[in-house]
């Protein structure tokens, strides 16, 4: 018995340093401007450049997005899916997917995820902007039905051609239901939220960092990193020197300027390109200076955008055709182009709607988007250029610039297209539920209805006819916000490390997107 207890502390005391040793994957540090809007990883409440960067590696929807590629849908937790009728799509889900906590995925977690965690139920209630954005983001849902194990159905009141497109969202991935009842209140559930990504929460602190572990038993395959450590860091120059130094191994949002900075160093490289994101300037019709849609246009004909696009941006994005992007197929209007710069028309336009110089607030984040400040010096002295008398106002969180006040005028803002069609960003920024709606900025009788038809018609012509005169409505006769050019996204990184940039906010740090030297 001695001898046995000997040999058994013997083997215990040699096994140890074999287990701490066994996991040989690299560890990850990921240097961002800003990890949260809301302090928490729910994704309905991150709806956002900050949250679409982070939630694909936790939590995953049925349909998912070929983000290298052509951000076109690809199988997710679902196999397939396939139309039952203009209304309903059904999925077979993915055999033995396994969540966070070891549990297998099933068809009830999917239900879930649609109903009581969007919507409320037992044991928790939801915040209000919970069921607003699950109700932006699928406006006809009906149900969601199980039709046999590993089988579901989407069903929508409503035709809705766009249905796959948006169940390829975040706000539709599929959550534990089991976790959900386990959860203490729903903040301990939004902190810490049992997915099925490639990597697991292990731990959140709100605006300092994030750190996820490799899950193992993911079905696209065991993660290359073991863990992954999100650190916030707000300035450009300390995520740089971070990087140089060894603290970091990625730096996110790169300014342009900084791109020759990195990459002088060999050990260093810079990636990205223009994104399915389009920055916008809001317009707030409800201030007495922009309630004239004359004095709007006079704000859009006055900024020379290419300017902006070749002086802060080195020419590496571009100025979209309006508020679409290409990628939206055959409902993307041709011939169509933003206001032209015209200070002429500018000055024009301002002495139509009797505009004597009175000061346009502009409420200004330090840089939330990147080179922001930049971007609003320039736009100001090319308003002042043609007199109009804008004044910044320095906020410290995006809720401040949207706040109701009599300050409220203009404010940089952003339109992600998350799907290819214009559904996905002009009827969810400016809809009846979109975020100008909500917030009491913008409304246009003819717009809001013409979304209908956008969202229930499945008459091609009838869409691509809705979508050119909802943009000359928002762009030229009403406009609810001025078009800069389109986000680009530029990530610094170890050039050993082996990584794609996505055409989207995403960072991927799958098997298939992450390698290793060595």
């Amino acid at each position: 018995m001695r001898l046995t207890r000997r040999a058994a502390l013997a083997s215990a005391v040699l096994a140890a340093p074999a287990l701490a040793q066994a996991d040989q994957r690299p560890a990850l540090t990921v240097a961002v401007q800003k990890l949260s809007n809301s302090n928490t990883l729910e994704t309905p409440r991150e709806q956002s450049n900050v949250g679409f960067r982070l939630s694909p590696s936790y939590a995953e929807p049925l349909i998912g997005s070929d983000w290298q590629g052509d951000l076109s849908a690809v199988p997710g937790l679902a196999t397939e899916w396939r139309r039952v009728d203009d209304r309903t799509v059904e999925f077979t889900l993915r055999d033995g997917v396994r969540f966070h906590d070891g549990r297998t995925m099933t068809a009830e977690d999917v239900v879930f995820s649609f109903t009581e965690r969007l919507h409320g139920g037992p044991g928790h209630a939801v915040p209000p902007e919970i069921p607003a954005v699950a109700g932006r983001t699928f406006p006809g849902f009906e149900r969601m039905e199980i039709v046999r194990p590993g089988v579901v159905r989407y069903v929508n009141r409503v035709p809705d051609v766009t249905l796959e497109g948006r169940l390829a969202q975040n706000v539709g991935v599929v959550l534990s239901q089991d976790a959900w009842g386990r959860s203490a209140n729903w903040m301990d559930w939004a902190r810490r939220p049992i997915g099925t990504g490639p990597y697991r929460v292990a731990e959140y602190r709100p605006d300092h960092s994030l750190v996820l572990e490799a899950h193992d038993d993911y079905w696209g395959g065991r993660p290359p990193a073991r863990r992954i450590r999100f650190l916030e860091v707000a300035e450009v120059s300390s995520r740089v020197n971070g990087l140089f130094a060894g603290e970091f191994d990625f730096a996110c949002d790169m300014p342009p300027d900084q791109v020759p900075v990195v990459e002088r160093n060999a050990r260093f490289e810079v990636l990205g390109a223009p994104i399915n994101n389009i920055r916008l300037l809001a317009f707030d019709q409800t201030h007495p200076q922009l309630a004239n849609p004359l004095v709007r246009r006079a704000l859009s004909h006055a900024v020379d955008r290419q300017v902006i696009v070749e002086t802060l941006w080195a020419g590496r994005t571009r100025i979209p055709k309006g508020l679409q992007l290409e990628y939206f197929g055959d409902t993307f209007v041709t011939g169509w182009d933003v206001p032209a710069y015209d200070p002429a028309e500018a000055r024009r336009l301002l002495r139509q709607a009797n505009y004597r110089g009175e000061p346009i607030p502009y409420r200004l984040l330090n840089n939330y988007y990147t080179n922001q400040v930049a971007n609003a010096q320039i736009m100001v002295e090319m308003w002042r250029a043609v007199g109009v008398n804008v004044v910044v106002e320095m906020k410290e969180n995006f809720s401040q610039t949207v706040e109701r006040g009599p300050s409220r005028a203009l404010h940089d803002w952003s339109s992600t297209s998350l799907f290819a069609d214009p559904v996905s960003g002009l009827v969810r920024s400016l809809g009846p539920r979109g975020d100008m709606a909500l917030a009491g900025e913008w409304q246009n009788a003819e717009f809001h209805a013409l979304c209908g038809v956008l969202e229930t018609s499945t008459d091609r012509a009838a869409r691509r006819a809705a979508h050119r005169r909802m943009l000359e409505i928002a762009e030229r006769e009403d406009p609810a916000c001025m078009v800069l050019h389109q986000a680009a996204n530029f990530t610094a990184k170890r050039r050993d490390i082996q990584w794609r940039a996505a055409k989207a906010w995403t960072m991927d740090f799958r098997a298939s997107n992450l390698r290793f030297a060595g």
